[in-house]
C-alpha cells in the first residue's frame, strides 16, 4: 500500500506554509500519491481550490485542519464524512467568533460535542514543542470528575491555569491520549510520528511509540509538510520573520532547522520509517476511510416567506406582472413573450426564492431611502426590470437574456446591487445579518496576496535591509508590478543597493517565490452568502476586522464553484455622492429627481465633449478624458459606449481606434459579414460589448443562446486553458461548416477571444452610464452640492480633495475655509455658488470631536478661544492643527496669533492642574509670566500676539500640511513668474503639434496600465488645470526613482495633439525643487 501524506499545510495557513495548495497537489501527483490531505491552520481557506487542483491531477483530496488549542498546542484533525465536515466547520466557527480576528483558541471541553466524523492525530515532534504539559500532573479522569464547577465569569483576565483546569484540559501526553480516545473513539485517534533529523526528535518518537502501544493506538507517519519542494524552506523562513516581526539575522531558533518538510515519495518515507512499516501502511488504510468530498455539501438557499395561498413560483409571477404594468405603458407582445419565457425558466431551474429575496432587499432599501440599482448581467433580464431591481429595459435595448441565465449554466444567477458606500450600505448588510443570524449569513472572503510593494517591503525587512533602503525600493514598485529579473536588478540598484550586494540574488529569488502567495484574509467588497439553515455547517465563519461583520473562509469563486449563492451588495462612492447631493438640494428648496432629469441636456454633453469631467463617475480618468473630445458624446447611448470603450477588452481587441475613426468619418463603416449588421450597426461595425459577442456566435456559428454563453464563460475561465482551446476549436469548426471565409473567421475569433475576458456587458455599461450622466448633470446644474458631496465621501475616484477643490474654483464655485464657528463635520452648501469646507478635511481631527464642535455651537455660539476650549474636549494636537490652518481666525487677527493663544492656553492648563498640588513652586509661575509677559489673564487681554502673520506661501504650506488641500492659490501660481519657459496646462492646445515644450506641476496621478506595454502616464496639475505626459519604458527605468518619489516635476517633451487632445511625449524629466512647494498626494498606477 503506497504512502499518502496526511498532514500538509499550504500558504493558506497564512505565514505558516510556503506553497499554494495547487502546487502541493501538482507535486503529489508527480510523486504518484493517490491522495493528499490538506490541514491548514484554523480553517479550510484553501480547501476548495486544493480539491479542484487535486482532481485535475488525478489524486483524491482529503480535507482537514490544524486546531489551535487553548493551551497553545496544535491538534490536527481529518474529515471522514459529511458529519465530520459539518462538525469541523461549526467547531472552527464557534472558536473564531468568540475571539478577536486572527485568533481561534479551541477549548478542550468542546471537542467531544464536535468529534463525530473526525479523526485526530496525537503527537508529532513539532507539536510537542508547542507548550503542552505545563500544568501540574493530574489525570484526565480526575479532572473530569472533580472539576464540574461552572467557570466563573469575569470581566478581567483569568488565571490561565485555572481556566485550563476548568476546561478539563489534559495536562500531559498520556492525559491527551485518554482525552482524545474518550472524545473521538479509539478507532479515530492515531499517534503521529515524524522524522526530520532534528535533535531530540527520536527521543520524543520513542515516547510516542510507547504511548501508542500502551493505549492500543495505531501509529501513522507524516512529514508535516509546509512546502511542496525543498526551496520552500526559504519562503517559510521569510514568513516566520514576518509573523514574528524579526529578521533572518536575529530569528535564530524560530527558523526551520532544515528543509525536510517537503512532500516526499513513497520510497523516501519507507526508508525513513523502515523500522515502522505499519506507520506507512496505516496512511493508506486511513485514507480509504476518509471519503468526504466538497462536491457534496448539501447547501440549500433560504426559502422566501410568501403570503398565504401562494407558492414562491406564484408569488414571483404575481409581483412581476404587477411591476410590468408599472414599467410599461402598454405591454407589447414581444415584452409579454420575453417575461413569460424568463419566468418559465426561473421556475424550471428552481430560482424563484432567489429573485424574491433580492427583490425584498431592494424594497428594504427604498423603504429606508437608500439608493439602489442592479447592474451587471441582471440588467439583461426583463423580470429584474419589472421587479425594480435594475433600471434598464432589456427588450428595448436588445439585450441577450442568456448572458444572465440559461439552462446549461451551472450555479445560481448573479445579481449585483449597487448601493451608496458607507453607512447606508452598512445598514443593508446589517439587516441581512439580522434576518439570517450570524451563523446564517456572511461576507465572502477576499484573499490578500503579496504584490509588488508589499512583497518587496516584507522581504527587505526579513533580509535586514536598512529602513531607508526598504522605503526607497518599495516606492519603485507599483502595487501590482511583477518585474522580470533584469528590471528588478535595475530597480534595486536605483534604490541604492549595490548590484554585487550579497543578498541581492536572494532578494530576487524570494520576490518571485513569494509574489502572489496569500498574506491574510480580508473581506469581499460586497459579496454576501446566505443559507437555509446554518451557513457555518458548510464553511467556517470568523469575525471580520470591521465590527459587526462576519466573513466566510472562502472567496466568491470558491463559493460559486460549490453552488453557494452570493448576493453582491457593492458600495459605490458615486451613489453616496449623488444621494448626498440630492439631499443637500432638497434641504435648500431646490429638489431634484435624477430619475426624471432630461437625458438631452446640452450643457451636460458639452462638459463631456471638452473632457471637463473631474469627479464625474467612470469618465474622469486620463484615458477617458483623452477619448471624450474624439467621441464627442451627443446622446445617452454615446455615454454608454464611452463607459465601455476604455476597457482592456476593446483595447486588446484593437477596437478603440477603428470605432473613433468611423465615428469621425475618417474611415467607412464595414462589417465582418453583412449578416452581422443588425448586431453591430449601433457600434459602427465594431464589437464593443459581450452581448454582441454572443450574438456573433449565434449568427455566424448557429450557436444557441446557451452555447454562446458557454463560449463566453469558457473564454473567461482563465484557470483552464484546455477549456478555452476546446470551445475556440468548436467555434471555428461551426463557422467553417457555414462557409464563412477563413480570413473572416480569423478576424471574428480574434475579436471574440480578445475581449471575452475583459469586455464590458452592454447592460453593465448602461447601468454605469446612468450614474455617469447623472453625476455630470449635477456638476453642471448643482455644482456646490456636487463638490461638497464629493469631498464628504473621500476617498473615492481618481482625484484627491486638493484637485477637487481647485476644479471647483476653476468653475467659479467659491470654497469657504474651515471655521470652528461655521463649519459642520461635513462640507455644507451656503448658496447657489458657494460651499464651506467641513471639519472632515482636517488631518487628525476625530469625527466625534468634530460633531461635538457642531453640537456645542447649537447650544450657544463660541465667544472666544478660551470659551471654545472649555466646552470642547480636543487634544493639544487637534487644537494646534485647527489654529495652523486658520480655523480659529474668528478669534484672532491671524493664524500665528491663534497658534500663540492655543499654546498659551495649553500652558495655562498645565499650570492650573499643577497648581492644585502643593508641590507647585512659585518659580514655575514666575517662569510662566516671563515667557508670556505676565499672568494668563493679562496675556489673554493682549491685543496682538508677538508673532508676525504668515506669508501667502506659508499659509498654502500650512494648508497642505494640515488638510492636504488649500482654498488659497495653487502652489504653481506662486512660482509662475519664475518659470517663463514652462507652458500652462490651459495653453497647451495652442502649442504646435511636434514642437518641444516644457510643462510643470504637482504630480497627481502616475499610471502604468497593463495594456500600455510598459509605458507610464504622468498627470501634472498647475493653477489652470491638468496636463499629461507619456514616458516610454526605457526612460521610465532611467528616471524611475525621480518619477515615483518627486511631488513636483518639470517635463520636457514633444507635443502630440490629436483632435485637441494634447499629450507630451517625454524626453527629459527633472524635479521642480523649491522650498515653498507642498502639494497633494498622487494616485498611483491605477
Amino acid at each position: 500500500m503506497p504512502y499518502i501524506e496526511l498532514h500538509a499545510s499550504s500558504a493558506f495557513s497564512f505565514l505558516r506554509g510556503g506553497s499554494f495548495p495547487e502546487q502541493l497537489a501538482e507535486v503529489a501527483a508527480e510523486l504518484e500519491m493517490p491522495a493528499l490531505a490538506l490541514c491548514d491552520r484554523d480553517g479550510v481557506y484553501g480547501a476548495q481550490r486544493f480539491s479542484v487542483a487535486a482532481r485535475e491531477h488525478g489524486i483524491r483530496p482529503i480535507i482537514g485542519a490544524e486546531l489551535s488549542m487553548e493551551d497553545g498546542s496544535i491538534l490536527p484533525v481529518l474529515v471522514e464524512n459529511r458529519t465530520g465536515y459539518k462538525n469541523l466547520c461549526q467547531l472552527l466557527t464557534q472558536a473564531h467568533l468568540r475571539s478577536e480576528k486572527g485568533k481561534c483558541p479551541v477549548r478542550w471541553d468542546e471537542l467531544p460535542e464536535f468529534a463525530e466524523g473526525l479523526v485526530a492525530f496525537l503527537g508529532s515532534a513539532r507539536l510537542q514543542r508547542a507548550g503542552f504539559g505545563i500544568l501540574p500532573k493530574r489525570t484526565f479522569l480526575e479532572s473530569r470528575f472533580t472539576d464540574q464547577i461552572e467557570p466563573k465569569k469575569s470581566s478581567g483576565m483569568q488565571n490561565p491555569f485555572a481556566s485550563a483546569l476548568q476546561a478539563c484540559a489534559p495536562q500531559n501526553a498520556a492525559d491527551r491520549a485518554e482525552f482524545l480516545i474518550h472524545a473521538f473513539g479509539r478507532e479515530n485517534v492515531f499517534v503521529e510520528i515524524q522524522r526530520h533529523f532534528i535533535r531530540g526528535e527520536e527521543r520524543i518518537n520513542r515516547k510516542l511509540i510507547d504511548l501508542a502501544h500502551a493505549n492500543r493506538l495505531p501509529l501513522i507517519a507524516t512529514n508535516s509538510v509546509q512546502y511542496a519542494k525543498p526551496y520552500g524552506r526559504k519562503v517559510l523562513d521569510v514568513f516566520t520573520c514576518i509573523r514574528e516581526h524579526t529578521h533572518l539575522d536575529a530569528a535564530g531558533k524560530l527558523l526551520s532547522q532544515n528543509a525536510e518538510r517537503h512532500l516526499k515519495s513513497d520510497r523516501q518515507m519507507r526508508e525513513l520509517f523502515h523500522d515502522l512499516p505499519e506507520a506507512i501502511e496505516n496512511t493508506s488504510r486511513l485514507a480509504e476511510r476518509l471519503t468526504f468530498s466538497l462536491e457534496n455539501l448539501g447547501y440549500k438557499f433560504p426559502e422566501y416567506p410568501v403570503p398565504a395561498g401562494h407558492t414562491m413560483d406564484s408569488f414571483l409571477r404575481t409581483i412581476v406582472w404587477f411591476g410590468a404594468q408599472q414599467r410599461y405603458a402598454a405591454i407589447r407582445p414581444k415584452v409579454k413573450r420575453q417575461i413569460e419565457e424568463e419566468l418559465i425558466l426561473i421556475t424550471k431551474l428552481g430560482f424563484p426564492g432567489y429573485f424574491l429575496i433580492v427583490w425584498d432587499i431592494v424594497n428594504f432599501c427604498r423603504e429606508h431611502n437608500i439608493m439602489v440599482q442592479g447592474r451587471g448581467s441582471a440588467a439583461n433580464s426583463a423580470v429584474c426590470y419589472c421587479l425594480g431591481i435594475t433600471p434598464v429595459d432589456p427588450v428595448e435595448n436588445h439585450l441577450v437574456f442568456e448572458r444572465f441565465l440559461n439552462e446549461s449554466r451551472k450555479g445560481w444567477p448573479d445579481i449585483d446591487l449597487d448601493l451608496p458606500s458607507g453607512d447606508r450600505r452598512e445598514a443593508v448588510i446589517q439587516e441581512i445579518y439580522r434576518r439570517y443570524g450570524k451563523h446564517g449569513a456572511a461576507m465572502t472572503a477576499n484573499v490578500i496576496s503579496y504584490r509588488g510593494r508589499s512583497a518587496a517591503r516584507e522581504i527587505g525587512k526579513a533580509l535586514n535591509f536598512s529602513p531607508s533602503i526598504i522605503d526607497r525600493f518599495s516606492h519603485l514598485f507599483a502595487s501590482g508590478d511583477f518585474p522580470h529579473t533584469l528590471e528588478l536588478e535595475s530597480q534595486i540598484e536605483q534604490a541604492g543597493l549595490p548590484k554585487d550586494h550579497p543578498r541581492m540574488p536572494a532578494f530576487i529569488r524570494l520576490y518571485h517565490a513569494i509574489y502572489g502567495l496569500p498574506r491574510h484574509l480580508g473581506q469581499h467588497s460586497g459579496g454576501m452568502i446566505i443559507c437555509q439553515n446554518k451557513l457555518s455547517s458548510f464553511v467556517p465563519l470568523e469575525n471580520a476586522s470591521m465590527p459587526g461583520r462576519v466573513v466566510a473562509q472562502w472567496d466568491k469563486d470558491d463559493c460559486e464553484d460549490l453552488g453557494i449563492v452570493k448576493v453582491d451588495l457593492l458600495g459605490l462612492g458615486m451613489m453616496s455622492v449623488m444621494q448626498d447631493a440630492l439631499e443637500l438640494c432638497g434641504r435648500r428648496g431646490r429638489p431634484l429627481d435624477l430619475a426624471h432629469i432630461p437625458k438631452d441636456d446640452a450643457a451636460t454633453y458639452e462638459i463631456m465633449q471638452r473632457a471637463d469631467t473631474i469627479g464625474v463617475f467612470q469618465i474622469e480618468s486620463r484615458a477617458q478624458m483623452a477619448t471624450l473630445p474624439r467621441m464627442k458624446p451627443e446622446c445617452f447611448y454615446d455615454v454608454v459606449i464611452e463607459v465601455a470603450i476604455i476597457r482592456p477588452g476593446p483595447i486588446q481587441g484593437d477596437m478603440v481606434h477603428p470605432y473613433l475613426a468611423r465615428r469621425a468619418r475618417k474611415e467607412p463603416v464595414t462589417y465582418f459579414d453583412e449578416r452581422l449588421k443588425p448586431v453591430l450597426e449601433r457600434t459602427l461595425g465594431v464589437p464593443l460589448f459581450q452581448e454582441q459577442m454572443l450574438k456573433i456566435a449565434m449568427i455566424m456559428a448557429d450557436f444557441s443562446g446557451n452555447e454562446a454563453e458557454e463560449l463566453r464563460r469558457a473564454l473567461s475561465f482563465h484557470r483552464s486553458e484546455e477549456r478555452m482551446r476546446k470551445v475556440s476549436v468548436k467555434l471555428r469548426a461551426a463557422m467553417e461548416r457555414k462557409g464563412v471565409a477563413p480570413d473572416q473567421i480569423d478576424k471574428i475569433i480574434h475579436s471574440i477571444t480578445s475581449f471575452a475576458l475583459y469586455g464590458f456587458p452592454e447592460s453593465h455599461a448602461i447601468s454605469f452610464a446612468i450614474l455617469a450622466y447623472g453625476s455630470a448633470y449635477l456638476k453642471v446644474h448643482r455644482a456646490p452640492e456636487f463638490y461638497a458631496s464629493l469631498l464628504n465621501n473621500q476617498p473615492m475616484g481618481f482625484y484627491t480633495p486638493a484637485t477637487i477643490v481647485k476644479d471647483a474654483q476653476r468653475h467659479g464655485v467659491k470654497v469657504k475655509p474651515v471655521c470652528v464657528t461655521e463649519s459642520d463635520w461635513r462640507c455644507t452648501v451656503i448658496d447657489n455658488n458657494t460651499f464651506r469646507l467641513g471639519l472632515c478635511v482636517v488631518n487628525g481631527l476625530r469625527q466625534e470631536h468634530g460633531e461635538q464642535i457642531k453640537d456645542e455651537r447649537k447650544h450657544r455660539a463660541f465667544k472666544s478661544l478660551d470659551d471654545f476650549k472649555r466646552r470642547v474636549s480636543l487634544s493639544k494636537a487637534e487644537l494646534r492643527t485647527l489654529a495652523e490652518l486658520g480655523a480659529f481666525n474668528c478669534f484672532a487677527q491671524h493664524r500665528r496669533a491663534a497658534m500663540w493663544k492655543v499654546e498659551e492656553t495649553i500652558y495655562d492648563d498645565l499650570l492650573g492642574s499643577a497648581g492644585a498640588s502643593p508641590a507647585v513652586s512659585r518659580a514655575s509661575r514666575d517662569t510662566h509670566r516671563e515667557v508670556f509677559g505676565g499672568g494668563a489673564e493679562k496675556s489673554r487681554q493682549c491685543a496682538r500676539a508677538p508673532l508676525p502673520p504668515m506669508t501667502l506661501p506659508e499659509r498654502v504650506r500650512a494648508d497642505y500640511g494640515t488638510m492636504n488641500l488649500t482654498t488659497g492659490p495653487h502652489p504653481m501660481k506662486l512660482l509662475r513668474e519664475r518659470l517663463p519657459n514652462v507652458w500652462r496646462a490651459i495653453d497647451l492646445t495652442k502649442a504646435k503639434h511636434g514642437s518641444i515644450v516644457q510643462i510643470a506641476g504637482n504630480v497627481i496621478c502616475r499610471q502604468r496600465p497593463g495594456t500600455a506595454k510598459g509605458f507610464v502616464f504622468v498627470s501634472l496639475e498647475d493653477e489652470t488645470g491638468v496636463s499629461n505626459a507619456i514616458v516610454d519604458p526605457d526612460l521610465f527605468e532611467r528616471f524611475r526613482l525621480l518619477i515615483t518619489e518627486e511631488d513636483f516635476l518639470v517635463i520636457e517633451g514633444e507635443v502630440q495633439n490629436s483632435d485637441n487632445v494634447v499629450l507630451i511625449k517625454t524626453r527629459q524629466i527633472k524635479p521642480l525643487a523649491h522650498g515653498e512647494l507642498v502639494g497633494s498626494e498622487s494616485h498611483n498606477f491605477r
